[in-house]
């Protein structure tokens, strides 16, 4: 849900065009994409949805720890999912712990950070791989695994999707996990959603 469909009145038929758009009689998992606009009204229409059994799962996503507590507060049904900027570089631990207050799950977009930092010659990711045989990619999917966190790597090579599904062969130790903990600078490598040129950026786009 953008946030140019942000608000009870316009996100009833929001939903209503993408069931229709998606041909299907409901959605596995329905997000607020940005925490701007009315995500209020949003997320009341997404609730309604959810009863109806037109909506499977309901959460938002790039909702920071202040937003998600703002909302998550409030509604009835809480934050199924906040899908956030998660990788080993930025391990979104602290928002984590908070979430699992509300029975909320972390999904990771950009677990590979869209290759930042040298991701897939990190020494660290290297060096915990070849334990195990490993590339860096597929030990940095295993960790966010082991730490609970829902995956969606992106990728549109059929080599690389059969890498990223190959990480259930093996188990990180607790060893490997400190280890690659420390490489977290718990900072954004994209954007930070506390800049007033983004925000206006965002709101501004029509979709």
């Amino acid at each position: 849900m953008w946030i140019s469909n942000a608000g009870y009145e316009k996100a009833m038929p929001s939903i209503a065009e993408s069931l229709k758009k998606l041909q299907t009689d409901y959605i596995d998992l329905l997000l607020i994409h940005q925490p701007f606009g009315d995500y209020y009204g949003t997320y009341r229409a997404m609730e309604e949805a959810y009863k109806a059994d037109k909506v499977r799962a309901i959460g938002v996503s790039n909702f920071y720890a202040d937003r998600f507590l703002d909302l998550a507060h409030f509604v009835e049904i809480k934050p199924m999912v906040n899908q956030m900027e998660t990788h080993v570089f930025h391990q979104q631990g602290d928002l984590q712990e908070l979430m699992k207050e509300y029975d909320s799950k972390l999904m990771s977009w950009g677990p590979f950070a869209e290759g930042k930092n040298d991701y897939f010659n990190n020494p660290t990711l290297k060096k915990v791989g070849e334990r195990y045989g490993k590339s860096a990619a597929q030990v940095a999917l295993r960790y966010l695994l082991q730490r609970d966190i829902i995956l969606i790597p992106k990728s549109v090579r059929k080599e690389r999707m059969e890498q990223n599904m190959n990480i259930f062969d093996f188990e990180l130790t607790a060893d490997d996990m400190t280890e690659i903990a420390r490489l977290d600078t718990k900072g954004t490598l994209f954007f930070s959603h506390n800049d007033p040129g983004l925000v206006k950026m965002l709101l501004e786009v029509k979709i």
